[in-house]
């Protein structure tokens, strides 16, 4: 592979959220970001990374300028996540990128290594697609090939990439990382992060 795109998925309303922009909120008893501490999953296995923006564009954006490459504004953030699926598909095929890992920007405690043995996992097998699995479940980041851009920026509804699963090859890769089913959507959820 000659590039490697993270894309951040920070574009989200998070309507359940009952104390503000859940992006925001700082996390484990850090005065860190949740979108920031999840930025933090991709340095070490990709080549750039792109947080894909929406609501509170502006205060998010300025949340994540050290931790990311660029920004792109998802303009029907709205609308739901395949929205920003879309963009950030978009984002990656126009750097030319061979593939492109999404990770959504409220889940703050994946482990750095998941996503590398991710990436790794991709440059072993000739598939479309790898998606890790915790105890039986798949859960994110989800590393999508080139040959899937056309089809992500296609997408429609709040269904994001796991839409392309029925028709694409897909490399299912166990990971000892619960982290992969942890998303931040409740004040609760907030409160009762592990985080190390």
């Amino acid at each position: 592979m000659s590039e490697l795109v993270g894309v951040l998925l920070a574009a989200g309303l998070g309507t359940r959220f009952e104390d503000g922009n859940k992006l925001l909120a700082p996390v484990c008893q850090r005065d860190e970001p949740i979108v920031v501490r999840a930025a933090r999953s991709f340095p070490d296995a990709v080549d750039h990374v792109v947080a894909v923006v929406g609501h509170e564009a502006d205060a998010v954006r300025e949340a994540v300028s050290s931790v990311v490459d660029e920004t792109v504004h998802n303009p029907a953030y709205e609308r739901g996540q395949s929205t920003s699926v879309r963009t950030g598909a978009i984002a990656a095929r126009e750097r030319d990128a061979d593939a492109a890992v999404f990770l959504p920007g409220d889940m703050p405690t994946v482990d750095p290594r998941t996503v590398q043995r991710i990436v790794e996992a991709s440059r072993e097998d000739d598939v479309d697609a790898v998606v890790p699995v915790y105890d039986g479940r798949r859960g994110n980041p989800v590393l999508f090939d080139a040959s899937c851009f056309d089809d992500l920026a296609d997408l429609s509804g709040d269904t994001g990439g796991r839409a392309l699963f029925e028709t694409v090859a897909v490399r299912r890769l166990p990971v000892e990382d619960p982290g992969i089913h942890v998303d931040v959507d409740t004040v609760d959820d907030l409160a009762s992060l592990e985080c190390e």
